[in-house]
């Protein structure tokens, strides 16, 4: 018997530039604006949803400024709590992005996960920290993750996490194929220019190789006053075999769904046995360091 799961994802533009309002508020009105995008996804009956990259608030990072760590809070906390009662409303998994602190002085680049009675199941902390250009200054922000990559086994499936700049890096991909993920959720903030051609190659690739759907978000919009780039959108949901089944538009705010047939990730291992024919123990050169 087939395991359809209507999955869904937000991709969204952030309309108030910190010129303009002050940070807290700018919080404050992109959490009641996902909100509304959240209620729009329930209304189309989804079940496991993802959120953009910190959602509740412009890409920061294209600057070094000290005054976003204002928005950071611990987990579980006020915009965890919010979300949590949501999903028991609507018996929904969610994949919340926030940026959090759970001790003072301490910061990291992270997505909580909610089951669909509304307990929070844990979190995954984004391992690979950018500090690039042309705006990508992370490390000012976040220390690098130190949860590993988890696997929450949530009421609908199994679903892993992997943020952004992670999906350039395989080796975490495939810890969470083996750890049993069903759905990975890479929750992004990319523009053009830099890595768009990346875009629809790597993750479809990924979920080839490692025999998982994947759900890939982008924001959209020019955000101010920073302009550096065009985040581009074109969120999409691609399947075991690599074939996009959902994809969203290049510049609007949307609800990208799919309805995805998890026991079809048997049907493809049964084509291609990759789990059967890897040779671990000829992989030993990945954990040594290497040399420049």
């Amino acid at each position: 018997m087939a395991r359809n799961i209507r999955c869904g994802l937000i991709q969204s533009s952030c309309d108030w530039s910190p010129v303009e309002f002050d940070i807290t508020e700018i919080k404050r009105l992109m959490i009641a604006k996902h909100v509304d995008l959240v209620e729009q996804a329930a209304r189309d009956a989804v079940k496991i949803l993802c959120l953009q990259e910190i959602f509740y608030g412009p890409y920061f990072c294209c600057e070094e400024d000290a005054r976003w760590k204002v928005i950071a809070e611990p987990i579980p906390g006020p915009t965890t709590a919010i979300f949590q009662e949501i999903a028991q409303k609507y018996e929904m998994v969610m994949v919340l992005p926030i940026y959090e602190t759970p001790a003072p002085g301490k910061f990291y680049n992270t997505a909580s996960v909610i089951d669909a009675d509304g307990s929070l199941l844990g979190i995954y902390r984004k391992n690979h920290i950018p500090h690039c250009a042309p705006g990508f200054w992370e490390k000012f922000y976040f220390s690098p993750g130190d949860k590993g990559y988890p696997v929450f086994k949530t009421r609908y499936g199994k679903v892993g996490v992997y943020i952004c700049y992670d999906r350039h890096f395989p080796e975490g991909a495939r810890v969470l194929g083996l750890n049993g993920a069903e759905i990975v959720f890479n929750p992004s903030a990319t523009v053009s220019g830099l890595s768009e051609y990346l875009w629809k190659l790597e993750q479809p690739a990924c979920a080839v190789a490692n025999q998982y759907f994947v759900g890939a978000i982008n924001r959209v919009g020019i955000e101010k006053p920073w302009e550096f780039g065009e985040f581009y959108g074109q969120s999409y949901f691609c399947d075991p075999r690599g074939e996009i089944v959902a994809e969203g538009s290049r510049d609007r705010d949307e609800v990208v769904v799919a309805d995805l047939d998890l026991d079809d990730i048997l049907e493809v291992r049964k084509i291609w046995p990759f789990v059967r024919d890897r040779r671990p123990e000829s992989y030993e050169g990945l954990t040594e360091e290497q040399l420049p």
